[in-house]
């Protein structure tokens, strides 16, 4: 069922059992597990079915500290979210992202890889992906083309992605969720302030404004908050009344430890021959799986070194292309204009025979920093909320283990006699600790709201519940406690089910 919030009389009072705040990614995945189920959903989108220029200005923030993207421009706000420009990018993290590792301060999950398993491949169906099954012997088996380079897979291997096609969300499920019966999809619902009971142990409802100068109220058993990490984090700092520092925030945590995809140009590879690297290579749209370079769990702990991967890019091509943060700009169609560049730079530069060279592309996790955070700007938005301001901030940890990943590989590469690798020029003084110009993320907002069942170093716990109220949830990356090396959707989508599965569960503990 959907109501536009605009349409409805001033000060309607909504109610049901759930609510979710956001219809992203998350919060439709939870959204889509309610379907048929005797309780009432409220699913609050603040914009509409479309792109709407006055929508995206309550984005709008500042951005401190590291080069970065306009926030206006790095997610989408309207129903589907930022599926909306996602490239599709699958991959579950591995094993280690989770552990407590010594060298990576602050590193460490309540929950193990292992407990997120049977999520991954529930996931998989809402991502419309292939079987969860990322080992490369499948992949090749489906086809021998796919030749793998000879390394000894205890220091590198090949980590495998899938590609969703991709799937937006806002189009595959607008008709389920429009015709779901219990599920109440309210638009142009912007959830502008969340309020407690007196001690501030349950949330008893939230406040929701539009440009039509609507405001409703919304009361709720339980609440979700899925707005991504910028925006999970903003209302939960603007939320204020009631608690100075804002809801969940009793051990200033909240919008700490943001964290990013460090994607960047790190170095080129030469090889003997020409190659066509099949397994590596991608053709967006056609390609159904590839594979990455990554390092072992032991070399990474033997270095001590963050998780990331290597993909390859043809040389000739990847000099034509401009760096990703140079792309994206807070003028959409600008952007457009940009990333149509960049792929037809691609297309153009495909060969038959092979290449002897190489760029090697970076992504890689960024480690979890307290001072790399969001804080509220003075400065308010359309709605009357306070706007965001990012200050991203990396450590010497990221630049070391880009360059120890590619040693690494230039070594395994040289035991086998196919070629050598070559350090871009920032790369090459181990003592050099600036970034340049180019550094890029890959807008995957994660952190802000980080897991842990200590309420003394986390926002929520192993269930996503914000540590001290009883009824409030957090959906999403911003419950992230480490990057890992893969894109977080895949991810973030099987915690959304995790969380919808353990609401399920209270809910019929209490029945």
């Amino acid at each position: 069922m959907h109501i536009d919030a605009r349409n409805i009389p001033d000060q309607t009072l909504i109610e049901g059992d759930i609510c979710i705040i956001g219809a992203g990614a998350a919060g439709i995945s939870m959204a889509l597990e309610w379907i048929n189920t005797p309780y009432r959903v409220i699913l609050l989108e603040g914009g509409g079915f479309e792109y709407e220029a006055q929508m995206q200005d309550l984005y709008k923030g500042k951005t401190t500290g590291q080069r970065y993207y306009p926030l206006e421009s790095a997610r989408l706000h309207y129903f589907g979210g930022t599926t909306g420009h996602w490239a599709g990018f699958c991959a579950p993290f591995d094993p280690i992202d989770f552990k407590k590792r010594d060298w990576v301060p602050h590193s460490g999950w309540p929950i193990q890889r292992e407990d997120l398993d049977s999520f991954y491949a529930r996931a998989h169906k809402n991502l419309d992906l292939g079987p969860y099954d990322y080992h490369p012997s499948y992949w090749k088996a489906k086809d021998p083309s796919l030749d793998s380079l000879p390394f000894n897979e205890a220091v590198v291997f090949n980590k495998m992605w899938q590609f969703s096609p991709p799937t937006r969300f806002g189009t595959k499920y607008k008709e389920t969720v429009v015709h779901a019966a219990n599920i109440h999809l309210y638009t142009y619902a912007n959830v502008t302030n969340i309020a407690a009971n007196e001690l501030v142990s349950t949330i008893k409802e939230v406040t929701v404004k539009n440009f039509s100068g609507k405001t409703h109220t919304v009361k709720a058993k339980y609440f979700v908050m899925a707005c991504c990490a910028i925006q999970n984090a903003r209302l939960l700092l603007a939320s204020n009344k009631q608690l100075p520092k804002g809801l969940g925030n009793r051990n200033d945590l909240v919008g700490r430890y943001f964290m990013e995809h460090l994607e960047i140009k790190s170095a080129e590879l030469w090889l003997v021959k020409p190659e066509l690297l099949k397994l590596y290579a991608i053709d967006y749209g056609k390609t159904k799986a590839r594979a990455e370079l990554a390092i072992s769990e032991e070399k990474q702990r033997e270095f001590q070194i963050l998780n990331g991967t290597a993909s390859f890019t043809p040389l000739d091509i990847a000099r034509k292309q401009p760096a990703f943060i140079d792309m994206w700009t807070a003028d959409t169609a600008q952007t457009k204009k940009n990333m149509e560049k960049f792929d037809q730079a691609e297309k153009k530069g495909s060969s038959k025979k092979g290449y002897r060279s190489f760029q090697l592309f970076t992504r890689i996790e960024q480690a979890p920093n307290p001072n790399s955070r969001i804080t509220l700007d003075t400065e308010q938005d359309a709605l009357g909320v306070p706007r965001s301001i990012l200050h991203w901030e990396l450590t010497p940890l990221e630049k070391r283990s880009i360059r120890t990943i590619y040693e690494l590989i230039g070594q395994q590469l040289g035991i086998a006699s196919k070629g050598r690798v070559r350090l871009m020029e920032y790369l090459q003084a181990e003592n050099d600790k600036t970034w340049p110009e180019f550094t890029g993320g890959g807008w995957h907002h994660m952190g802000t709201t980080r897991m842990s069942n200590d309420p003394n170093l986390g926002v929520v716990d192993a269930n996503c519940k914000v540590h001290g109220i009883n009824n409030l949830f957090i959906a999403g990356s911003s419950c992230y406690v480490t990057a890992g090396a893969p894109n977080p959707t895949l991810t973030l989508v099987a915690l959304a089910l995790r969380l919808s599965d353990h609401i399920k569960s209270r809910v019929a503990t209490k029945a």
